[in-house]
């Protein structure tokens, strides 16, 4: 079993900045990738970043070089740096894991957290 729990969600302004969290606990951790997605009113869940098991890293291509996925604290957290955040980057912002490589869709993972609000506006 893997518990995850994001933090660091808020309301920034449009060229901000926030840093998102994501505490994982459970067996094993180091051998799950990690990945964060983000859901808009209306819309369906989509796919930010993942971070697999050896570190590689997958973006999105709305988020290539304005996010970064990062592990921490001895791989138990998952980090989503964002800057020059945009408000169409407005959704619940959640991460998930999976056993090995990072996956492309929803449910292909097997582990989520409850989600963090991020709000992108003057």
């Amino acid at each position: 079993q893997v518990q995850l729990v994001e933090s660091g969600g808020g309301l920034v302004q449009p060229g901000g900045s926030l840093r998102l969290s994501c505490a994982v606990s459970g067996r094993t951790v180091e051998y799950y990738a990690v990945a964060w997605f983000r859901q808009a009113p209306g819309k369906e869940r989509e796919g930010v970043s993942c971070i697999s098991t050896d570190d590689s890293t997958q973006y999105a291509d709305s988020v290539k070089g304005r996010f970064t996925v990062s592990r921490a604290n001895a791989k138990d957290t998952v980090l989503l740096q964002m800057n020059n955040l945009e408000p169409e980057d407005t959704a619940v912002y959640y991460c998930a894991a999976a056993a090995g490589v990072c996956r492309n869709r929803p449910w292909e993972y097997d582990w989520w957290g409850q989600g963090t609000q991020v709000t992108v506006s003057s």
